[in-house]
Order: structure tokens, then C-alpha cells, then sequence
């Protein structure tokens, strides 16, 4: 029987060649073989195959193209889960679009529900509608973007509904401090670890980025960082007990405000 008392999550935090999707691709396959049985969950990027390109005809892919049909050769082939977003088309619309692929070849995805209107994004993909929330080896983790990170409400952890918060990011480094303290109040708010995965380097519209990424206890203590402006992957391990026992210790959730969200 296994043995679902903890999680090993990968944070790979690295540069995006600008809109090259094969290069990408290889690139961060190379980086997921090297974790090969050695995590439970890789967590990439945001638009880890384009960076953030407004150039949605003509780089958006289904769910069965590229992108997503390597991702589930690396999660068998490596026995990892992956997660990250890329650019989908859909219907006849794009999607920010996160993803979510276990070893045996089960998909999830969640699309972007709130778009960055000052870098455009909302000019070129529609917003998601709902929210996806994956079991994954006896662990409920709830997919989130970038600037997702900026809305509470929407992360709401309403009655220990997910244990784990990911934010795969491409996220300025301006606003690094910012980055921070979100993701902290996240996991303190929601009694859960968060999990925010950046990229680093420079794009094509002179956007720095810092990496800075991290995962939090729910108690709001940092638990691993991957540091700044550095390819690097760092994987930690959350474990079950620790989180059950602060929630039994402290139901704050218990307390929480009942709501209904208007989408």
C-alpha cells in the first residue's frame, strides 16, 4: 500500500525561450528527467512553452497537441506528476489554461479566471468560469495562475476543500515583495501549503522576472525557496500530519463568512 502521509513537490524555476514551443518543450523535458522518481509533482512555469506572448492564433494548441501529449509521455516515462499553464485553443477561443497530468495519464486542466488587463492578456484569452480542484495521491491541490494570486475570494478554502495551493506565475520581478506576501497570506487565510512556481530572465517586451519561488506551511512559514534569478530546481516535502493536526488544533475555517460568487 502506498504511502500518501506526504508530498514531494518540485518547484522548476527557469527561463522561457520567447514563443519557441519545441525548445521548450525539450528544455524542460530535460529538467523534468532529472527529477525522474525522485518527486511526486513537477510544477513549471506559467506559459512555459511561449512566455507571455499575445500571439494567441498562431501558438495556441488544443489539449491534444504538442504541449500536453509531451507532458504525459515525461509524467509516464519519469513517474511524476506535472503541472504548469500553456497557450489552448478551444472552441474558437484561448485559454490561459493550467494543467494538471499524473503518471498514469489522467488530465486536469483550469483556465486562467483572472487575465492581467494591463499587459493585454485580456484582449487576447477569455477567462475561466470555474474552478479545478485534482486528487492526487490522497491530496486535494487546487490549480491557480499568476495573477489569481490577487483575489482572495477566489482561492477561498471553503470547508479544508483542497490541501495544497499552486500558483504557476509569470510574475514581475517589480513586484516581488507583493509575490511574497500573497502567496504567505494564502496559505495562512486558507490553513494550507502554498505552493508559487516563477519564471526568471527577460521577454520580448523587456518584462523582468525575479523567480522567487516558494511553498509555505499553513502557518504562513516559509518552507523552501528557490532564491532569485537563478535556474534552479528546489523540491521539498509537505506532510499530511502536520497540516491535519493544525487544523484540528485551530479550526479557524470553521468560522469562515458563507458567500456566493457571481461569475
Amino acid at each position: 500500500m502506498e504511502d500518501y502521509s506526504s508530498l514531494r513537490i518540485s518547484m522548476v524555476q527557469s527561463h522561457i525561450v520567447w514563443e519557441d514551443v519545441d525548445e521548450n518543450i525539450g528544455y524542460y523535458g530535460e529538467l523534468l528527467r532529472r527529477l525522474k522518481r525522485k518527486t511526486d509533482l513537477a510544477v513549471l512555469p506559467e506559459l512555459f512553452t511561449t512566455g507571455l506572448s499575445t500571439r494567441t492564433e498562431d501558438l495556441a494548441e488544443p489539449n491534444g497537441g504538442k504541449t500536453i501529449a509531451a507532458m504525459k509521455r515525461y509524467a509516464r516515462d519519469y513517474e511524476i506528476a506535472v503541472t504548469g499553464s500553456f497557450m489552448a485553443a478551444d472552441g474558437g477561443r484561448y485559454f490561459n489554461r493550467a494543467f494538471f497530468i499524473t503518471p498514469d495519464g489522467q488530465e486536469f486542466y483550469y483556465d486562467k479566471r483572472h487575465l492581467f488587463g494591463m499587459a493585454g492578456e485580456d484582449r487576447y484569452f477569455s477567462r475561466g468560469t470555474s474552478r479545478q480542484i485534482v486528487d492526487y495521491r490522497g491530496w486535494k491541490i487546487c490549480l491557480m495562475v499568476c495573477y489569481d494570486l490577487r483575489f482572495p475570494v477566489w482561492s477561498r478554502n471553503v470547508n479544508n476543500e483542497y490541501d495544497v495551493l499552486i500558483y504557476v506565475a509569470n510574475w514581475a520581478e517589480s513586484r516581488r515583495k507583493v509575490w511574497k506576501a500573497l502567496l504567505q497570506a494564502r496559505a495562512i487565510e486558507n490553513m494550507c501549503y502554498v505552493c508559487g512556481v516563477n519564471r526568471i530572465g527577460v521577454d520580448a517586451h523587456e518584462f523582468k522576472y525575479h523567480g522567487g519561488s516558494l511553498i509555505y506551511s499553513p502557518k504562513g512559514k516559509k518552507m523552501f525557496a528557490a532564491g532569485e534569478k537563478e535556474a534552479i530546481t528546489v523540491t521539498g516535502t509537505v506532510k499530511r500530519a502536520d497540516l491535519d493536526s493544525l487544523r484540528a488544533k485551530f479550526p479557524v475555517w470553521m468560522d469562515a463568512d458563507e458567500f456566493e460568487l457571481k461569475i
